[in-house]
């Protein structure tokens, strides 16, 4: 009897557990504001989704359909599945029983005006030619507006406003008083066939990069997800790291490492995982504002993560003109160098707190986790492998859903039933939704950006601002980044800055294409842990009940090699793999370790004891110096870091006085 009300408490709580997660993400994710009750148009929901998956498993074997085709179907059965899933107003799904008919009526014109580039495709590739009827035109019309309305309903109003404001720009621009900015101008109607129409607007690289590449990694992380993987490297990441000075904290930095390898969302990933580590870093004796910040910080570097990384990445290697194998190891670095700040930063907050690591008897066995559950890792291993020998990445995929279908097999936990399968092709779909809708949107950016001319204006300007010091002109770069990541998603900053930014790098200060992009990519990334808009932040401190403003904070502070190895890897490319001799990228990784130690110590304000005010500044100069690699570096550096050890060493150990004075504030 005992066992039994033991279980059903312990039922109640995962229950529990499972509505605060979805409660935050509804919050802090709009990506999960969707319709629960939809009564009859379920099956239509079920059908569109799991064709769309079918569609792109089919076409990523046997190959994809023209571009404005391919593109076509993504892109309409998306709009047709979010104006049914996604209500007007956030909130409404709450208490609406089933799908209302405006929102019916939208999804279906959605669907329609999409389809109907692939029925009149001949036609209307000889539109740009010939010009477009007004059927044409107005379709084209009502196909940009309800893009722009959908991805309102999933992404946010900030992209919309982004894009809106730039086809003003392209409308207006005439009138800019400025040479820099103004334009010849372009009347409605061309504006929107061109957008809707050709390869340069919504249906451009972007658009194209998700209806070949990224719906089928989305798809294959949801295979993942549904069969156990997030579990086991939670488990792996406790087994490693558990016992060790705030065990807590690092296996939450393995374990989103590790997840992040399958998801792309920094919301998601720390909503996801979070509920598992942040309550156990508080129970260990961390502060709920470090829990939230830690969890955050790392949820958020799983988009630089190999080898699945974010959607961004795909879209780089097509504008990069290279395999995705080289993207991959672009990010291999500063990614692990990302983690390792952060991974060390719980190490000296640890320390300064006294918080030791979880009795042995309380932690998974590694080995007994790798004997049962690690043949989940040979798809992601099926992919790596099949990239890095040559195989393009929409192949490589597709061996790697294969493969985790598979091994799902293996156990009766993991299995994929009927009843399952058919779930895990309709989530495809549902995770996909947002990414389409922004990247659809993004292309509306571009599409304005290559019309105008923006790109080269902004490059002059960047150039101009910055007088010809480079430093400054990343800096300027950084801080635009910054401030479009706080309303765009990821993907979407990428592709705006990319197109406007990136250019302005390359040819102005004649830098490494691959460096100045994976510099764009990393700052749309870290604007979810940056106050003062830092949902990755805040979705932790909804967990941790912290203060979500503190928990960003934090999270900055843990993330900070996030805000500085983009500079030296501009500087030094040989951290993304560009011209690499084998000496001096190990003298670089090394002397940056050092560095990344040191610009932590600071951070924390925590080394061998207790850092003083000066002992932190000095630190931090000498990991800036010893993480930008040139040997002047390692001469100040090494000894600085020296010095304040053997200072340190001296004095009496302060931890205990430290400890208590946290705990009572």
């Amino acid at each position: 009897m005992v066992d039994n009300n033991n279980k059903l408490a312990h039922a109640e709580q995962i229950a529990k557990a499972e509505q605060d997660v979805k409660v935050l993400l509804q919050k802090y994710d709009r990506e999960s504001n969707f319709r629960e009750a939809l009564g009859v148009w379920a099956w239509v929901v079920a059908f569109l989704g799991i064709s769309l998956t079918v569609f792109h498993v089919y076409t990523g074997y046997f190959g994809t359909f023209p571009s404005q085709k391919q593109g076509a179907v993504h892109l309409g059965t998306a709009l047709g599945l979010i104006f049914l899933l996604f209500p007007l107003k956030k909130g409404q799904q709450v208490f609406q029983k089933t799908v209302p008919w405006y929102d019916l009526i939208l999804a279906f014109l959605a669907m329609y005006v999409t389809y109907y580039k692939i029925i009149h495709f001949d036609d209307l590739l000889q539109g740009i030619t010939w010009g477009y009827g007004t059927y044409d035109t107005c379709l084209s019309v009502v196909g940009v507006l309800l893009l722009l309305e959908a991805t309102r309903r999933t992404v946010g109003i900030p992209i919309v406003i982004v894009a809106s404001v730039m086809i003003g720009y392209a409308l207006y621009g005439n009138f800019i008083p400025t040479a820099t900015l103004s334009h010849q101008g372009y009347d409605f109607t061309e504006i929107t066939t061109r957008l809707w129409y050709r390869d340069s607007g919504v249906f451009g690289t972007p658009l194209q990069i998700s209806a070949k590449y990224i719906y089928l990694f989305l798809f294959f992380g949801v295979i993942l997800v549904n069969t156990r993987i997030g579990q086991f490297f939670n488990d792996l990441a406790y087994g490693l790291t558990g016992r060790f000075t705030g065990g807590t904290a690092k296996a939450a930095v393995v374990a989103s490492a590790l997840q992040g390898m399958v998801s792309g969302s920094s919301v998601g990933n720390t909503v996801a995982s979070g509920s598992f580590t942040i309550p156990m870093m508080k129970n260990s004796g961390f502060k709920p504002e470090f829990a939230a910040g830690t969890e955050a910080s790392a949820s958020t570097g799983g988009q630089i993560m190999p080898p699945i990384m974010g959607a961004a990445a795909f879209i780089m290697m097509e504008y990069l003109g290279v395999s995705y194998a080289v993207i991959m190891a672009a990010a291999v670095i500063p990614a692990s160098l990302y983690f390792l700040g952060i991974f060390i930063g719980t190490h000296f907050e640890a320390k300064r707190l006294g918080i030791l690591g979880l009795p042995k008897s309380e932690l998974p066995d590694v080995k007994q986790q790798m004997k049962q559950y690690g043949y989940m890792l040979l798809p992601l291993i099926v992919i790596i492998g099949t990239v890095m020998i040559g195989y393009t990445p929409q192949r490589a995929v597709i061996y790697g859903i294969a493969t985790a279908f598979l091994v799902s097999f293996v156990r009766k936990e993991t299995r994929l039933n009927i009843r399952k399968f058919f779930y895990v092709l309709e989530q495809g779909a549902r995770v996909a939704l947002p990414v389409i809708a922004a990247v659809a949107t993004a292309g509306i950016i571009a599409g304005v950006v290559s019309m105008t001319g923006l790109g080269g204006k902004f490059a002059s300007s960047i150039i101009a601002l910055s007088d010809g010091h480079l430093f400054l002109a990343l800096f300027f770069t950084m801080i635009a980044c910054l401030i479009l990541g706080m309303g765009l998603p990821t993907t979407a900053n990428y592709v705006v800055t990319a197109t406007i930014a990136a250019p302005a790098l390359i040819n102005g200060f004649d830098l490494a294409p691959i460096a100045v992009h994976m510099f764009v990519f990393y700052f749309g990334i870290v604007a979810d842990i940056t106050p003062p808009v830092c949902l990755a932040a805040y979705a932790g401190a909804g967990i941790a009940h912290a203060n979500p403003f503190k928990s960003g904070v934090t999270a900055v502070k843990l993330a900070i090699a996030a805000f500085i190895v983009p500079y030296v890897f501009i500087y030094s490319p040989i951290l993304v793999m560009d011209n690499v001799t084998v000496l001096p990228l190990i003298t670089t990784v090394v002397t940056a370790v050092l560095g990344m130690v040191a610009v932590s110590s600071a951070m924390i304000g925590f080394y061998i004891r207790y850092s003083r005010f000066y002992e932190r500044i000095l630190l931090f100069i000498a990991g800036v110096v010893l993480i930008i690699p040139n040997m002047l570096g390692a001469v100040i550096g090494i000894p600085l870091m020296a010095a304040i050890w053997f200072l340190q060493k001296q004095r009496p150990d302060d931890s205990g006085s430290v400890k208590e004075s946290v705990v009572s504030s």
